[in-house]
């Protein structure tokens, strides 16, 4: 296992861990919003397509996670395999018949109205992790500016050249 350090530039802000069969990408946003109203925005299916895309989170373990990306054709229909109420959720970012991708996400309380969210996206050693950092460093955006109110569209520019550093990053390792 070998740890990839997160540069000084804003551009590629994750923690990236190799491990034998994965890497593990791991993205922490410090909100100034309470923990409750952040749980909210990652499982309410009418504040979902606002940050992320239109869906349903089922709030259970067990229960479902589907995500129909319409713009992309991607569509997400996984399981929830980690589920503690306002806290912790995890399901794979995959779709039927490909590799599990789960993604975790946790929330941990900073103050009444402040909260840390910390995003750990795991990949077959084979995917393009740069991708899904950009990606998810992307949909992090768009969560932030949801959540004061101002819904962003996906930030195609931004993630494109956080995409190419992750690359350059990974490759150099």
């Amino acid at each position: 296992m070998s740890m990839i350090d997160a540069p000084e530039a804003a551009e590629t802000p994750a923690r990236i861990t190799r491990r034998d069969d994965s890497l593990e990408i791991t993205l922490i946003r410090h909100l100034d919003h309470a923990a409750a109203t952040v749980w909210t925005f990652l499982t309410d299916p009418s504040l979902l397509p606002q940050w992320l895309a239109p869906g349903e989170i089922e709030p259970r373990a067990g229960g479902r996670a589907r995500l129909d990306f319409v713009d992309s054709g991607t569509v997400i229909d996984s399981e929830i395999t980690a589920f503690e109420p306002g806290t912790l959720l995890e399901y794979s970012w995959s779709g039927p018949g490909e590799p599990l991708r789960p993604v975790r996400w946790s929330l941990d309380i900073e103050g009444p109205q402040a909260c840390r969210l910390t995003l750990t996206l795991t990949t077959p050693a084979g995917d393009d992790a740069g991708r899904g950092a950009a990606g998810w460093e992307a949909h992090l955006d768009m969560l932030a500016a949801a959540l004061e109110g101002v819904p962003i569209r996906f930030p195609f520019e931004r993630f494109k050249a956080a995409r190419d550093a992750y690359r350059a990053r990974l490759a150099s390792t």
